[in-house]
This record gives C-alpha cells, sequence and structure tokens, in this order.
C-alpha cells in the first residue's frame, strides 16, 4: 500500500526532472513537441510528494500507444487516458512512484492549465504556502488513502487554477 508523503522541496528535483525529460524526448523522438516540469515538484519552496510530474505536448496523443512498450521498458506503466479525455498517463515506480508523465496533444487547455497554475504558485508566496499546508493536513488525516487525500485538495486546486487563469490574463495585459 501506498503512503501519501508530504516532504520539504528538494534542490534535486529540478535535475531529476532534467534526466528524465532528456530520456523521454530521446524515446519520443519527432512526436514530442514541448516537455515541461509540473506539478509540485516544480515549484520551489512548496512542500510535495517527492514524485515527479512531468507533461509532455506530442503531435497525436493516439500515436503515443505505439510507444507503450519502449515506456514500459524504461519502468512506465502506462494507464491511457486515465479519466482525462485525450490525455495518456504513465506512472514510474510502483507503490514508492517517482514519476507520472502526462501527455496532451500540444495547444491544448490542459498544458496551458498546467503551466499556468505552476507559474501561479512559483509566483505567489502565500498562495502556495497555503497549499503546502493543505497537503500536509491531508497527507497526515490520509496516509493510506489517496482518493480522500486528492478529495479533500480539489477545491483548493480549483480556486487556485481559477485565480491562476485570471493572473495569466492580467500579466499578458
Amino acid at each position: 500500500m501506498r503512503k501519501i508523503e508530504i516532504i520539504p522541496y528538494q534542490k534535486n528535483w529540478p535535475l531529476k526532472y532534467q534526466k528524465e525529460a532528456e530520456m523521454l524526448k530521446s524515446l519520443l523522438g519527432e512526436e514530442c513537441r514541448e516537455i515541461h516540469h509540473i506539478g509540485s515538484t516544480s515549484v520551489p519552496g512548496l512542500r510535495a510528494k517527492p514524485t515527479i510530474d512531468i507533461l509532455i505536448g506530442v503531435n497525436d496523443t493516439e500515436s503515443v500507444d505505439q510507444y507503450n512498450k519502449e515506456m514500459r521498458a524504461i519502468g512506465y506503466d502506462p494507464k491511457g487516458e486515465n479519466g482525462i479525455a485525450g490525455r495518456r498517463y504513465f506512472q514510474k515506480g510502483g507503490d514508492k512512484r517517482s514519476h507520472h508523465v502526462h501527455i496532451f496533444e500540444a495547444g491544448s487547455f490542459h498544458i496551458h492549465r498546467h503551466l499556468v497554475f505552476r507559474d501561479y504558485l512559483r509566483a505567489c508566496a502565500d498562495i502556495r504556502i497555503q497549499y503546502g499546508e493543505l497537503k500536509e493536513q491531508l497527507s497526515q488525516e490520509y496516509p493510506y488513502d489517496s482518493k480522500a487525500y486528492v478529495k479533500g485538495k480539489e477545491s483548493m486546486v480549483q480556486q487556485i487554477e481559477q485565480r491562476a487563469l485570471a493572473w495569466y490574463q492580467k500579466e499578458r495585459l
């Protein structure tokens, strides 16, 4: 059973992302149009589960299925759409999860919202701290219940995402 553990930000997370990103870009070749470090490990100062989230924009998400064998060979478990239409999702590390890969078609709103959410947390220390505290509290309340943990974050994540999208529009003016 996988335990939810929230730890302080680790300075080696960007290096872990970079190493994995290079391997994934090499594997996907021309199909890979963009690759980003997302999730809590991409936000300096944010407490997080030590799982590196990687977001990849590709030419065609359905074509990613042809890489499942190669993804398995480097330790990833293909999960298909895993609840989000148009996504391809992969997990690495089993119960000691080390990486998640989220793949969408380049230009997808899902890519935009993930990047804006990340950038907003990087820019807004007070929100980053509140979010980190909630994650810590939920990990203590639900150490072995990932569904309850995710459900507990849901409202705050939606609020942050709405603020982030508004912030992004304002920043572009």
